[in-house]
């Protein structure tokens, strides 16, 4: 017999305990109310349905696990409300839909130096890190040996979708381009759309489709691209030539808005080259 194990609470009020653990938790003073005549620690549980502009009944029917299942929406409230990390707030939604929560499209493009020191210690397979939108906020030396040096483009222009139909030298170092947007478009489409973040992408997407006539073909389709984490690529280099890539996508951990993609080559000898031409750049 398999015996499971979970790592969620298994009581039938699980979301209820955990909303009063956060409550108790927090400062009255620091949102502003009175501190008197407080007989338990924390916030109250009408200052919590205050602050996440939801009824005080219904929020108490969720604490005492009356009422059925809260909506998305009135989850992501009281997570504000109750100033929940993002680690906080994916487990208040596992416990409370059964579910994650969908990702949050950050306008904030820093990578801390413990990313970038993940991304260094790969070399020499190339490495990068893209936001929802497929900016690319952070690399590695063999990235820009091998795909582009995105250090010498403004920051308004690392854009993987930019460089694929913008820039002739991708469209040479690919072996089949066609495929190659396709794919590209029909994964950012389903990124995009999962992190929310369709204010950013208008103004990327009406550019490019004036820009690209092929771009713009490609996005009327319509076309969704599935699960993308791992795959092979040709790439043909102007100075090593061809070099095969097994790559793979990884969310990075606290950041479901940022993507870390790895190239690691496929034959040991391609990997000594990229490290010998990366050493004399």
């Amino acid at each position: 017999m398999t015996v499971r194990m979970s790592i969620l609470p298994t009581n039938d009020n699980a979301l209820g305990d955990y909303l009063r653990d956060r409550r108790t938790r927090l400062d009255p003073a620091a949102f502003g109310f009175s501190t008197a005549r407080r007989r338990t620690r924390g916030l109250r549980r009408e200052e919590v349905a205050q602050r996440a502009n939801i009824s005080s009944t219904w929020y108490t029917c969720l604490e005492q696990g009356r009422g059925g299942a809260p909506s998305a929406d009135v989850l992501d409230r009281i997570s504000r409300a109750l100033m929940l990390t993002d680690v906080e707030r994916e487990h208040l939604f596992l416990i409370g839909l059964g579910r994650p929560p969908e990702v949050r499209y950050r306008k904030s493009d820093d990578v801390s130096p413990r990313l970038q020191r993940v991304l260094d210690a790969l070399e020499p397979s190339p490495a990068l890190i893209r936001t929802a939108i497929w900016d690319v906020v952070a690399w590695n030396r063999a990235a820009t040996t091998m795909l582009t040096d995105y250090g010498a483009l403004p920051p308004e222009q690392r854009n993987i979708l930019r460089f694929i139909f913008l820039d002739p030298r991708a469209r040479a170092a690919q072996y089949d381009w066609e495929s190659v947007a396709r794919f590209v478009v029909g994964a950012f489409r389903i990124d995009a759309s999962r992190a929310g973040a369709t204010a950013e992408v208008e103004p990327l997407v009406d550019d490019l489709c004036r820009r690209s006539r092929e771009f713009a073909t490609l996005w009327r389709d319509n076309n969704v691209q599935g699960p993308h984490g791992d795959g092979v690529k040709r790439i043909r280099h102007p100075v090593l030539g061809q070099l095969m890539f097994e790559y793979s996508a990884f969310v990075v951990d606290g950041r479901a808005d940022l993507t870390m993609v790895v190239y690691n080559p496929v034959m040991p000898e391609d990997a000594e080259r990229l490290r010998a031409l990366g050493t004399m750049s």
